[in-house]
């Protein structure tokens, strides 16, 4: 008659142990994700320029994309942060100060055509670069 308590009580621990072997449970567990991000799981990171740099876009377009290598204050990783907007590279500088968030790609992953960049330049000196590239605020003087 007690039979059937233990065969639930094992098929429970047969089940706990096969979701390991999902490769999504494993990573959420162990928090792969955010030790990998180096945003540590923040919505928004600030980070020091180091260099302007041109990532060229994936087949079929033909663009060089321009973008800056960030290094993150927080933990000191160095990203690549792609400038949006039509001029936008002109407003940034070696030796600002960025805030970027994420591209908005599947999973956190790059996003359109520019291959190996996740992250793009939302403010520069405190001022957003939106508003620079549309000319309602200038950069502020250091």
């Amino acid at each position: 008659m007690g039979n059937g308590k233990f065969a639930a009580r094992k098929c429970k621990r047969v089940a706990k142990d096969n979701r390991w072997r999902d490769t999504n449970y494993a990573r959420r567990q162990l928090g792969l994700d955010i030790k990998s991000d180096p945003l540590e799981g923040a919505p928004q990171g600030r980070g020091i320029v180091l260099e302007k740099v041109g990532v060229e876009a994936k087949q079929p377009n033909s663009a060089i994309r321009k973008c800056v290598r960030v290094q993150l204050i927080k933990n000191g990783r160095q990203v690549t942060a792609f400038a949006v907007g039509d001029g936008a590279i002109n407003f940034i500088d070696e030796h600002d100060e960025v805030t970027i968030e994420g591209i908005g790609g599947r999973l956190g992953r790059s996003k359109g055509d520019i291959p190996g960049v996740r992250y793009q330049v939302i403010e520069v000196n405190n001022v957003c670069l939106r508003e620079m590239v549309i000319g309602k605020k200038e950069k502020p003087r250091r």
